[in-house]
């Protein structure tokens, strides 16, 4: 009946192959699970005349992708002297402990770089 690698002038294999990359990078992508499934899909629409001898027709191609995992983090709580409620992120992975960060230095639990010159000449 029809082709659908010559249908609406090589339109909708274009669409498809379009659609299909997308899931095709989405399952590569290492943010998201590769075991939940993409679909890709093609919709065809009809819509006949009057007379029942011409159908316009609407092609229209989609992907249902997966979401990336979501990024976790913890945020360490207080109130400063105002008494207004302030959050910093938590860096070390405990409250209260310090940590060597990426650059070699030390740092508190937030992140803050700590001086340890200053605190040896106290």
């Amino acid at each position: 009946m029809i082709d659908l690698t010559d249908f609406a002038g090589g339109a909708v294999t274009e669409r498809f192959n379009q659609e299909l990359q997308k899931a095709l990078e989405n399952i590569a992508d290492p943010n998201t699970d590769p075991k939940k499934s993409r679909t890709v899909t093609v919709k065809v629409t009809l819509k006949a005349d009057e007379n029942r001898d011409i159908a316009d027709v609407d092609i229209t191609t989609s992907s249902s992708l997966v979401a990336a995992k979501p990024v976790l983090t913890k945020i360490l709580m207080d109130r400063d002297g105002k008494g207004n409620v302030v959050g910093a992120e938590l860096k070390s992975g405990n409250k209260g402990q310090t940590y060597i960060n990426e650059k070699d230095q030390v740092a508190d639990d937030t992140g803050k770089v700590i001086d340890l010159r200053a605190s040896a000449t106290k």
